[in-house]
């Protein structure tokens, strides 16, 4: 640790960290409003809490993006994957549409089937009720869930679903379809809920229902995919809040299988077209502390495609994954962002010190401890695909 950058309190707080103590909520404070030529130090430390776990070794999931619909009850102040009743693209898969995707994924070499979907547009829009209707369904829920059961029935592919907010008992029925699901938290600050925030008028980006949804996937031992979305008008010590919380639930029940720390892209023909993004050294400074703060075991992950010039500098902050990366499919969230090439991927990777694995959408650490972790309909099926360490072979690994 390059001690000579640092107060006397802030090198007390990376030495408990390298020691293996939690810091406080305090700490974490303290680290993201260090001065700028403090970060390298801070980065050197979670580098090698990094390598205390993961050694050199980042990971990556390869995807096929299925986005079961694009409506939403929600309206968050940056998205543009959501779209209005009127717009022509407000549009929800048929399963034939559904199968054909799953099917080109599978062509490719893709083990990950995510789904991504719109909240409960039936309770809003009239459209999203008579695309229901019209495929024989009340929700859209009890629809992925039966797509999910289809490209498990008719592909080698393993569905993630990332529907956003549920309840126990939806998260309980779709346990039996997708063995891991995701959510991101983006934020523990009600502020941003209230007038003229990112998420007014979107009842389910209130923290206390994001908050509910990682504690059912604890309770129903799912393996989860949380994470935060910087630059949407949150503080840096709001960021550390949210880190924190993600924090306390893991740690009461062990499901966050990866935490994902993203970077706010401003879109056309949205309330914040014309904020400002964060920069790469704002992410660099917010990663490292969030490798600090969830330890060295978290899998720590941050998208390529949203920095595509600069992301190799994530993994001197403290990251071992780069998420799904799809060779067939456009980041429907970001279309804008084109996904890097498997093959620049490993590249990038090699050339910061690492090695570029494969791995399913199921972490290995779950998938070693199944009966706990999995439904019946997943336990012992993952054998023939991953090897001793619960990654990808690397025969079964295509660039």
């Amino acid at each position: 640790m390059h001690s000579e950058q640092l107060s006397s309190h802030l090198h007390n707080i990376l030495e408990k960290a390298l020691n293996s103590s939690n810091i406080s909520l305090q700490d974490g404070y303290d680290l993201i409003q260090a001065p700028e030529d403090s970060i390298p130090a801070i980065c050197e430390v979670a580098g090698t809490l990094r390598s205390r776990s993961k050694g050199k070794t980042v990971t990556y999931s390869r995807k096929v993006f299925i986005p079961l619909t694009t409506l939403c009850r929600d309206s968050c102040g940056y998205c543009t994957f959501a779209k209005p009743p009127d717009h022509p693209d407000a549009i929800t898969l048929d399963p034939d549409q559904v199968l054909a995707i799953a099917r080109t994924g599978e062509k490719n070499g893709c083990k990950e089937a995510l789904f991504s979907l719109g909240e409960r547009p039936e309770l809003t829009h009239e459209i999203a009720r008579k695309h229901l209707r019209r495929l024989g369904y009340e929700t859209m829920l009890d629809y992925l869930h039966d797509m999910c059961k289809l490209v498990l029935n008719e592909t080698s592919l393993i569905p993630h679903i990332n529907p956003g907010s549920l309840t126990y008992e939806e998260m309980h029925a779709l346990r039996q379809v997708s063995p891991s699901m995701g959510m991101m938290l983006e934020s523990s600050s009600v502020r941003l809920t209230q007038r003229n925030g990112p998420h007014f008028g979107c009842p389910d980006k209130h923290p206390l229902v994001r908050l509910n949804t990682l504690r059912f996937a604890g309770e129903l031992r799912i393996p989860f995919t949380t994470g935060i979305l910087i630059g949407i008008g949150e503080t840096r010590t709001e960021r550390v809040d949210s880190l924190f919380d993600i924090r306390k639930s893991h740690l009461m029940y062990g499901h966050i299988q990866e935490v994902i720390v993203q970077n706010f892209r401003s879109k056309p023909n949205t309330s914040m077209f014309e904020s400002i993004e964060p920069n790469i050294d704002e992410m660099i400074r917010t990663l490292a502390i969030a490798r600090i703060i969830l330890g060295p075991e978290m899998n720590l992950q941050a998208p390529p495609n949203l920095m595509p010039s600069q992301y190799g500098r994530y993994l001197k902050a403290g990251i071992n994954d780069w998420g799904g990366v799809s060779p067939v499919t456009p980041d429907h969230i970001n279309p804008e962002a084109a996904w890097p090439k498997i093959r620049e991927l490993q590249t990038v990777s090699k050339s910061m010190g690492h090695v570029l694995r494969e791995r399913l959408s199921v972490y290995p650490r779950y998938l070693r401890d199944s009966r706990l972790w999995l439904d019946a309909n997943f336990q012992d099926c993952f054998a023939d695909v991953v090897s001793s360490d619960g990654l990808i072979s690397e025969a079964g690994t295509v660039l």
